[in-house]
């Protein structure tokens, strides 16, 4: 049986069928394999966290979530994305369930493109994001060391080697320098 003749995949199926030690998604009802990513990917990856996370936990700002964390964002068929790193905001939390994906957009997504991402795979995850209702997402190109800053009213900004990624008011008081995600 092709791919094309199989029923499209759901959030709950994925939880149970995703292959061991494999990075997957769900988009429109197919799911997406992907190898894990590179040490590197995972160094910059750790490193914003860490620093996102000491600013959001210290002023109790709300939740930060990992590296292929999945967020379910639509159905019928459904989108199960999982960001490099998330966040949600404080009185939004109470949507995170004990089990499963929640059925929310976090309020931040960061997506660190790896060597082999296509371009139109990445802006196919921006739309998607954007239409689930992120407020804020920075796509990372770690090559360039720049970032695209995408905002939910539709305005984008480009952050160079030596610009900083700023939490606006999504992250309140949340700025570091993009290079230290690199360091």
């Amino acid at each position: 049986m092709s791919s094309a003749a199989l029923p499209p995949m759901t959030a709950d199926e994925l939880l149970v069928q995703s292959p061991r030690h494999k990075s997957t998604e769900v988009v429109r009802g197919r799911m997406l394999v992907r190898e894990p990513p590179s040490l590197f990917h995972g160094v910059a990856s750790a490193r914003l966290l860490y620093l996102l996370a000491h600013h959001v936990y210290a002023r109790t700002l709300g939740v930060v979530c990992a590296q292929d964390t999945g967020f379910h964002l639509f159905t019928d068929p459904d989108t199960v994305r999982a960001p490099d790193v998330a966040f949600i905001r404080a009185e939004r939390a109470a949507v995170i369930p004990p089990t499963g994906y929640g059925r929310t957009a976090p309020d931040l997504a960061v997506e660190i493109l790896s060597p082999g991402d296509r371009r139109g795979d990445v802006l196919a995850k921006v739309e998607d994001w954007l239409k689930a209702g992120v407020s804020l997402l920075w796509v990372i190109e770690p090559k360039r060391v720049t970032a695209k800053v995408y905002r939910g009213d539709g305005s984008i900004a480009l952050v160079s080697s030596t610009g900083d990624l700023d939490g606006e008011d999504v992250v309140p008081g949340f700025r570091c320098a993009l290079a230290d995600v690199f360091t």
